[in-house]
């Protein structure tokens, strides 16, 4: 892998890590559309470099996850990842990782159920009056968001799609959701990350660790102004474009690509 493809991953992880599309999926089939050759390394860069945008959230809220109520839920929400992680990290990253027709399927499929999540979803009467922020999130919500984002070890599911959904299904308001996604990103790719580097950093070269830190830094960067964004358009709109987003990539990648 070069340093220019290090940046175009970079960017693509950066704008897709807190969007209901997959960034993990966006990896790899960016790199297959790259033809950057599948190796431990590249599968490594595709875990390690989403720690470079969930970076991002602890630099915007650095505060809110210093109190300590709030590390407790999101410790609660990580543990169904963590134990599944743990339990099938050999098989999820032999099998899964890198897998085109996987992510493929994920994304039509997630696709799906998106849109039809947002056009049947109808927040309660009582919604207004729901927790509006983070501090306010039950124990038994913030584990079932960590529930809905266990199904996200699947690549192209979409972690941020998973506990979005999970989050509003639980009552949450979509705001405090949002939010509450961002956050748990950051022990869920923590440990995801710590676990690879455990695991391979000793076999990294010089200039693939050169060229992870360009992806991590590119990352870092464009995940602020996603973050932002993100922010801004749950003020005024759903989630159905990005639905019919991924159904498109999907049929493109598997008429023109896999086939």
């Amino acid at each position: 892998m070069t340093i220019v493809e290090s940046i175009i991953l970079g960017i693509i992880e950066g704008i897709t890590e807190f969007l209901p599309v997959s960034s993990t999926g966006h990896l790899i089939l960016a790199a297959d559309l790259l033809h950057i050759s599948e190796s431990s390394f590249v599968t490594s860069f595709e875990i390690i470099i989403q720690l470079g945008a969930i970076l991002a959230v602890v630099f915007l809220y650095w505060k809110t996850l210093i109190q300590i109520e709030n590390i407790k839920k999101l410790i609660v929400a990580f543990i169904p990842t963590g134990i599944i992680g743990l339990t099938v990290y050999k098989m999820i990253k032999q099998y899964l990782l890198g897998n085109e027709y996987v992510v493929v399927a994920a994304l039509f499929v997630g696709g799906i159920v998106l849109i039809i999540f947002e056009l049947f979803h109808k927040e309660s009467a009582g919604v207004s009056e729901a927790p509006d922020g983070i501090r306010d999130v039950s124990y038994k919500q913030a584990l079932g968001i960590g529930l809905f984002q266990s199904l996200a070890v699947v690549p192209g599911v979409s972690r941020s799609a998973a506990t979005i959904i999970g989050g509003l299904l639980l009552g949450l308001k979509r705001k405090t959701t949002v939010e509450f996604s961002f956050l748990l990103a950051v022990p869920t790719m923590c440990a995801a990350t710590g676990l690879d580097l455990l695991k391979n950093a000793s076999h990294f070269s010089r200039s693939e660790a050169d060229v992870l830190a360009v992806g991590f830094i590119v990352s870092f960067i464009v995940a602020l102004l996603s973050i932002k964004f993100l922010l801004v358009y749950i003020q005024k709109h759903n989630f159905i474009p990005f639905g019919i987003y991924r159904i498109l990539l999907a049929l493109i990648f598997w008429l023109f690509l896999l086939n």
